[in-house]
């Protein structure tokens, strides 16, 4: 029988996927997480017609279970991580959309930012490239990005050393966007150490948000 899932709306709800999601749960083959996923969000698509917030809570529930369940499973055919990618994109508008109050909101984003930043494979990195979605408004994203950035500037500075990585990239580029903070964003973006497309993308999405499109 699977155990209680404590959440916010419904204390009492039961979560069939909750249980299915152990760490280190799986083997080395991918087919049987990959059905697990499938039934997850089917899980969570359906309660989202009766009760979003509680929906909301099974997808933040998810995406805190992944990347622990999945970890040693053989990925390298890469059907895993589009799937996992495929859940978050699924995901995200579920949290984004969900009606709650900023400060209920501030806390599910302390929690998806406990998952991404404890993703070791990783399985979570599209997550941050929603994160200003996720926000679901300017102000909390652009307390995000003073969060994030000091740790991206530095990262990204000439004297840093390794290879500028940070897993929160993503997620401050997304936030800077979502705050309006253009001007700061295309800045910032051109102290990347070694520039790549997935970076720069973000650049031009600043350019088009000022009109910019030449």
């Amino acid at each position: 029988m699977a155990k209680t899932t404590s959440t916010e709306s419904n204390p009492r709800h039961i979560w069939s996927f909750a249980p299915r999601f152990k760490r280190n749960g799986f083997g080395w083959r991918s087919d049987l997480p990959i059905q697990r996923i499938k039934e997850a969000l089917a899980e969570i698509k359906q309660v989202c017609k009766k009760d979003p917030v509680l929906a909301a809570e099974g997808a933040l529930l998810l995406l805190g279970k992944l990347s622990p369940a999945l970890m040693n499973i053989d990925s390298s055919s890469g059907a895993l991580g589009s799937w996992v990618n495929r859940a978050i994109e699924t995901l995200v508008p579920v949290i984004a959309t969900a009606p709650v109050t900023p400060a209920v909101r501030k806390k599910w984003m302390q929690k998806l930012w406990k998952a991404l930043d404890e993703d070791e494979m990783p399985y979570l990195e599209h997550l941050g490239d929603f994160w200003g979605e996720l926000c679901a408004g300017p102000e909390l994203a652009a307390q995000w990005a003073v969060e994030l950035l000091p740790t991206l500037q530095s990262v990204w500075s000439a004297t840093a050393p390794g290879h500028g990585y940070f897993k929160g990239t993503g997620a401050c580029l997304s936030a800077m966007l979502a705050a309006g903070r253009y001007d700061e964003l295309l800045v910032l973006i051109a102290t990347e150490p070694r520039p790549w497309w997935h970076t720069r993308r973000w650049g031009v999405k600043a350019l088009l948000a000022q009109g910019k499109r030449a």
